[in-house]
């Protein structure tokens, strides 16, 4: 539920109608082609995960077989990807929530409300970011002080927003639209094949979230076995709506019409097909943006826990402050990791939509590059490590996970150089920004009375074993944590 609260998010209903926009009809391959681009750095994921059942997700994984810089701004750039993610998340609910709202006369359509004032203070903030702030702070709140009340929440929500797609898919291929539907030219206009890339490259971020599954190793039951399943899970269930839903929505409204409609393309298409008069539904269009808010939630959920279980195992591993890998006393959450990310994620809610998913998709992008290269790096550091799942046809699904991947951090680059130089800049920035946090982290730990001593290169927990021998584990309410049996370690065989 993770995985797929992940990424059935946003992405589904926000960027249909700009894939459409750019590929026309082909955008249908786009999403499968972005599956099957996430397929073969998920089967790496899965391998990694078996072998180091270790939260912190891409994370661990490279700080187990790279130096200490490396692996440092690994995890920096995944951690701001899952924050800024957030805030995209929290951007997207915010008028989703307003205009559903607005379906039942509580408050004019979201264009026309203002801002809200702020009582003391006497400040105005617009609705939209005060309601993407409340959403954030809920959600943190909720984390902070229960996984266990995160993790019901992630379910319900979940099998919520699944089931509402299921009923727009039903409703739209029983309609006498689909009946008709008309799929050629794939590329019409002056469009060529090659407009599938940047497509790929804007809506890649649609297809995050496996990985955050990773995150919360240690929290899961028997790690070994079920984060691999979980993965291929969440992956093909994922796909497999997400084409039904695109497929649908160019079906009924045509890729011009979807294109036309943009974000909205999907709500569009919704009210187009689905009956009106419904009850407590009032038509299709409700129904969709009632899906979005779910959505939205969801996903803001997902990367709550995600962002925050990155930060953790970074700072157990001595890479950030050490309060960071400290468990709360009273809670058993990870307090100072959360909430640390929930800054950053509040602070994130002031950028553009569009650079805050821009930015997200190219820190996932390269972090997905090198994850594929610590398969291939373990693989021939540690040949004899225990691994209960290895992937089929070894050494090809990474080999093209970091090439296809490298393609798509290439052409979103460039895209980004014509059309938003605001998240590149930012993106440069925040890695500068992580440069500078190593040596200040590094010197820090070096001045006398710091208290805080680094732990080497990556890999020095070596014989020991990767997991079990941490002085600090995650554990739920439950009591599973990552310190027992079914965890690690995650030791040579002859360990």
């Amino acid at each position: 539920m993770i995985g797929m609260g992940a990424m059935i998010g946003a992405g589904i209903f926000v960027l249909t109608g700009l894939a459409a926009e750019i590929a026309g009809p082909a955008a249908i391959f786009v999403f499968a082609l972005n599956g099957v681009v996430t397929a073969f750095t998920g089967l790496s994921y899965a391998e990694l995960a078996s072998a180091i059942p270790k939260s912190g997700g891409g994370y661990a994984f490279v700080r187990e077989v790279f130096a200490d810089l490396q692996s440092f701004l690994m995890g920096w750039m995944l951690w701001f990807a899952y924050m800024i993610a957030g805030a995209l998340y929290a951007l997207g609910f915010a008028p989703n929530f307003l205009e559903l709202l607005h379906v039942y006369g509580i408050v004019p359509p979201p264009e026309q409300v203002g801002a809200v004032a702020l009582p003391v203070i006497d400040v105005g903030i617009p609705a939209s970011v005060g309601l993407a702030f409340s959403a954030v702070a809920l959600f943190v709140a909720l984390n902070a002080v229960s996984t266990a009340a995160s993790g019901s929440v992630e379910t319900i929500f979940t099998a919520t927003k699944v089931t509402i797609l299921m009923i727009f898919v039903g409703f739209g291929v029983a309609s006498p639209m689909f009946s008709t539907a008309e799929f050629q030219p794939l590329f019409p206009g002056d469009r060529t094949a090659f407009a599938i890339l940047p497509a790929m490259g804007l809506t890649f971020i649609a297809f995050e979230g496996y990985d955050l599954i990773t995150t919360v190793t240690e929290e899961v039951k028997n790690p070994r076995e079920n984060i691999p399943k979980a993965i291929f899970v969440s992956l093909a269930v994922t796909v497999i709506v997400y084409l039904l839903v695109v497929t649908v929505a160019i079906g009924t409204l045509g890729a011009g019409g979807l294109a036309e409609a943009g974000e909205a393309g999907i709500a569009q298409a919704a009210t187009e097909f689905m009956p009106t008069g419904l009850p407590v539904i009032k038509n299709g269009g409700a129904v969709i943006v009632f899906g979005a808010v779910f959505s939205t939630l969801t996903a803001l959920n997902a990367v709550v826990i995600a962002s925050s279980r990155v930060a953790f195992s970074m700072g157990r591993e001595g890479q950030l402050l050490p309060g960071f890998g400290q468990i709360h006393h009273r809670f058993g959450t990870p307090f100072v990791a959360i909430v640390a990310s929930a800054v950053v994620m509040l602070g994130s809610v002031v950028l553009p939509t569009q650079s805050a998913g821009n930015m997200s998709s190219l820190f996932f992008l390269l972090s997905f590059v090198v994850v594929n290269g610590a398969v291939i790096k373990l693989r021939r550091e540690r040949p004899n490590m225990t691994r209960p799942y290895e992937m089929p046809f070894y050494p090809l699904p990474p080999v093209l996970g970091i090439v296809l991947n490298l393609v798509l951090t290439g052409v979103l680059v460039r895209f980004l150089i014509q059309t938003d130089p605001l998240a590149l800049v930012l993106s440069v920035a925040w890695i500068l920004l992580g440069v500078v946090a190593y040596v200040a982290l590094d010197r820090y730990r070096e001045s006398p009375g710091s208290g805080v001593t680094g732990v080497g290169e990556a890999g020095d927990l070596g014989e020991a074993g990767a997991v079990g021998e941490t002085s600090t584990s995650l554990a739920d309410e439950d009591g599973r944590t990552g310190a027992g049996s079914d965890t690690g370690p995650a030791a040579d065989e002859d360990d």
